[in-house]
């Protein structure tokens, strides 16, 4: 097989040890692959030295502090370690403006390093997401100003990040792996490669075009069942019926080769995925005269959940006889979605922001988001414990539930909250008998269509 040398000594470098960088890396290196990961940013390079992991995904820091300084696991910012390995996979952010086309700034860098650092017989694998036809029409380009051909001096592949915060180390070692590539040659080696060093399924594009529409799928797929899901919320809130008991039903008929599957609504969607990825899809659509028209509906439904939550938390707190200008707010969760601390385009944001702007007093806890990285999102200091944030609170919204929010003592925290305090459940889709006990309590309840 023309890209991938014997297996017995193989080495890999990982460019780019952000989320998904530093899943791949770690992984590999548990599995006694020689691993060298690059990034440009020097202070990230650094905490990973010192032993400490900015990503809060479970498995990953111990995986990271296991194998970082040795042999398995090299990490630097020169990218002149490249030239020695036989596998390059590239794991860099592909943000979008906002009209959807891709900010390549970083793509293009990578692109432009490795073209003065490639070499004869190494296996290129691109996991970055990027609009349909970037491979071919950015990436080749880039890397053939080297003077070495693609297919013919080095393999080129595609295979896309589909990995989910909170259970990506899991995912990595289950999901298959998508291989999209320039050759026969180039799909081979990386199926191979997966094969082997993962031991995960592969599935084989015929082209790398087919490979990179695959992610832009998957996630406007997501995207858009969401959008479903918040739609029927709202109309589920308007006949007093439970969405959670209507899309259990629903989804209990076979369909196709699976089943009906109509996910959960909520305060909105975040991170750094979903909100840009069906903008990429659409731009795509645009370049060639396709007009995508569910993307911009789907999207200005998400979009609109969290002012939807705040009139919910309006209308409970109404119900109460107190007004919102002179309420206290507390927020369990401000993340983009449950179990992870990650910040990026959460839906949280522009809750907190409405309730300040109409004079609440909001305080935020969560025990997965980095303090100074809330701060900066919010505006906000968190809260030093749950039992500070819900101090006299009226309502408690459950914006992001973690599983350390299982152990709360909900009789501890009625206590020490306003006399009357509505529980707001954004996305922590309690089961019934856990809102008859709340409603036991004393506390009222709301939730998301519930």
């Amino acid at each position: 097989m023309r890209f991938l040398p014997a297996w017995e000594g193989i080495t890999v470098s990982v460019i780019g040890l952000g989320y998904v960088g530093s899943c791949v890396a770690a992984t590999l290196s548990e599995n006694g692959i020689q691993t060298v990961g690059v990034d440009n940013d020097a202070g990230l390079i650094e905490e990973l030295l010192a032993g400490h992991c900015r990503f809060r995904e479970p498995g990953l820091p111990e995986l990271l502090g296991r194998w970082v300084g040795t042999p398995r696991l090299r990490v630097t910012t020169d990218y002149a370690a490249v030239t020695a390995t036989d596998i390059v996979i590239v794991a860099v952010g592909t943000p979008v403006r906002p009209d959807g086309t891709l900010l390549d700034t970083q793509l293009r860098s990578v692109c432009e390093e490795l073209s003065r650092r490639i070499r004869p017989g190494q296996l290129l694998i691109f996991k970055s997401t990027v609009p349909v036809g970037t491979m071919r029409s950015l990436v080749a380009p880039l890397l053939e100003s080297s003077g070495l051909r693609c297919g013919q001096d080095f393999g080129l592949a595609f295979c896309p990040e589909r990995l989910s915060e909170g259970v990506a180390l899991s995912e990595l070692s289950r999901f298959p792996i998508v291989i999209g590539g320039w050759c026969q040659d180039s799909v081979d080696g990386a199926a191979v490669f997966w094969q082997k060093s993962i031991g995960v399924e592969v599935v084989s594009c015929g082209s790398l075009e087919a490979a990179e529409l695959v992610k832009l799928t998957n996630n406007w797929w997501v995207d858009h069942n969401i959008a479903l899901a918040n739609e029927l919320a709202k109309i589920c809130a308007k006949v007093d019926v439970d969405v959670l008991e209507v899309i259990a039903a629903a989804n209990s008929i076979p369909k196709g080769e699976a089943s009906v599957n109509v996910l959960l609504p909520s305060v909105g969607v975040g991170g750094s995925c979903l909100t840009k990825d069906p903008w990429m899809l659409w731009r795509s659509g645009q370049e060639l005269g396709v007009e995508l028209q569910t993307i911009p509906v789907g999207r200005a439904v998400n979009d609109s959940m969290p002012a939807f939550t705040v009139d919910l938390i309006i209308e409970e707190l109404g119900k109460l006889d107190k007004d919102l200008a002179s309420a206290t707010i507390a927020v369990l969760g401000v993340a983009f979605k449950n179990n992870t601390g990650d910040l990026r385009s959460t839906p949280v944001a522009p809750v907190v922001a409405a309730l300040r702007k109409a004079g609440a007093q909001v305080r935020l806890f969560d025990p997965l988001a980095e303090a100074e990285e809330t701060e900066r999102v919010f505006g906000l200091r968190q809260s030093a414990s749950l039992e500070e944030a819900t101090r006299d609170a009226d309502c408690v919204a459950v914006l992001a539930k973690h599983k350390q929010f299982d152990a709360v003592d909900f009789a501890g925290l009625r206590a020490r909250t306003a006399q009357s305090c509505v529980i707001v459940d954004g996305r922590a889709y309690y089961s019934r008998d856990m809102i008859e006990a709340l409603r036991e309590l004393g506390f009222s309840y709301r939730g998301i269509g519930r």
